[in-house]
C-alpha cells in the first residue's frame, strides 16, 4: 500500500508530525536514517517521501546522516518517486554559503558574508569588517550553533586562539556583517507546500540560538524550552503579517524545489530586510501556535495527505 515515508534522524523533532498523520488516518512509516544501507539496483516502494534531514545531525553523533540521505534521495528521485524537500533542499540545509548564493540569485538581500577555512583566514576575513561589529557562524550548523558576536578583531583573535573555539563540522566558518535590530527581534516566515503559512516574531535579546522546537536541548546561549513565558513572549505569531518579501520567498522556494521551510530575516533601523537563514527541517513553537490557533504540523500533515492522494492517481 502506498504511504507517507518520513526520513529523519531525530525522533524528538518528528513525533509531532506523526501524531498529526495518525489523527488524519494517513498511512505512514518513519524511515530512520542516521546511517543504513540500500541496494542501488532495488526499486523503492510506492509512496510520498518527506525528508526532515537536519544540518545539526552531527550534534547527535549522526555525522554522515545528510550524506547518506542525499544518496537515498537521489535513488528515490531517479525512480520518479514524489519527494518533498529533496536533494536541492538538503543541499541548502547543510550549507549556509549555498543558501546565501541561492538567495542572492533570487534578488533577495543577505548580510555581507566572507567564507573562510583555517584560523588565520577567519581573522583575515574579519579584518574586512574593520570598525564594525560582526558575527561568526558555522556553514553547517542548525539551531544557531557556533554563532558568536564580536565588536573588534582582538576579541575574535582571543576566541579563535582559545580553548572555547568551535571547529565547524565541515571546516567552514562564515564571518558576517552584524545587523542591529532596533527591537531586538527577528522574523521567521513559515511555508508549507511552498505557500506562506504565518510569520513569527522571535525575541533575540537572550542570544542567537533560536530553535523553536519544543524538545530542543542546546544549553548554550539561549533556548526557549522549559522557560516561563515572559511578558514579551519569545515566540509570537504575527496576526495578519504582510510584506513584499513573502512573494520573493515563495518564488525562491519554487525555483529551488523546496516545499516546507522556515525562512528568517532581520530588519535594520532603516527598514532594510536582510535574509540570513533557511531551515528546511522546520519546527514550530507550541505556545505561539496555541495562542494564535494555527498549527504548522497539522497543515504539514494535510499537505502530505494531499500529495499522497495525487501520487496514487499517477
Amino acid at each position: 500500500m502506498s504511504k507517507i515515508y518520513v526520513l529523519h534522524e531525530n525522533p524528538e523533532w518528528t513525533v509531532h508530525l506523526t501524531k498529526r498523520l495518525e489523527e488524519l488516518g494517513v498511512p505512514f512509516e518513519e524511515w530512520y536514517v542516521p546511517d543504513g544501507h540500500f541496494h542501488l539496483d532495488s526499486t523503492p516502494p510506492e509512496g510520498v517521501f518527506y525528508s526532515r534531514m537536519s544540518a545539526s545531525s552531527h550534534t547527535r553523533d549522526h555525522r554522515y546522516a545528510p550524506e547518506y540521505t542525499s544518496a537515498v534521495l537521489l535513488w528515490l528521485e531517479s525512480h520518479g518517486r514524489t519527494v518533498i524537500n529533496g536533494r536541492c533542499a538538503l543541499q541548502l540545509e547543510v550549507s549556509k554559503a549555498a543558501q546565501y548564493l541561492a538567495l542572492q540569485s533570487a534578488g533577495i538581500q543577505t548580510p555581507r558574508t566572507v567564507v573562510a577555512v583555517g584560523k588565520e583566514h577567519i581573522l583575515d576575513a574579519a579584518r574586512q569588517f574593520a570598525g564594525q561589529s560582526f558575527i561568526t557562524k558555522h556553514n553547517r550548523a542548525g539551531k544557531g550553533l557556533g554563532v558568536q558576536l564580536f565588536h573588534d578583531i582582538s576579541a575574535l583573535t582571543a576566541y579563535v586562539n582559545g580553548a572555547e573555539f568551535e571547529e565547524p563540522v565541515d571546516g567552514i566558518t562564515l564571518v558576517q556583517q552584524y545587523i542591529q535590530s532596533p527591537e531586538s527581534d527577528i522574523t521567521r516566515c513559515e511555508f508549507v507546500g511552498g505557500q506562506f503559512l504565518y510569520a513569527v516574531r522571535v525575541d533575540t535579546s537572550g542570544g542567537f540560538e533560536l530553535c523553536p522546537a519544543d524538545a530542543c536541548q542546546i544549553g548554550d546561549l539561549f533556548c526557549p524550552v522549559g522557560e516561563q513565558v515572559d511578558t514579551k513572549p519569545k515566540f509570537q505569531i504575527i496576526d495578519g503579517f504582510s510584506d513584499e518579501i513573502i512573494d520573493k520567498y515563495e518564488r525562491f522556494l519554487r525555483v529551488n524545489e523546496i516545499q516546507v521551510a522556515g525562512i528568517e530575516f532581520i530588519r535594520d533601523s532603516q527598514g532594510t530586510v536582510y535574509t540570513y537563514d533557511i531551515n528546511t527541517n522546520t519546527n514550530y513553537n507550541a505556545d505561539a501556535e496555541a495562542a494564535a490557533g494555527v498549527f504548522g504540523m497539522q497543515k504539514l500533515a494535510q499537505f502530505l495527505q494531499a500529495q499522497l492522494v495525487v501520487s496514487a492517481r499517477v
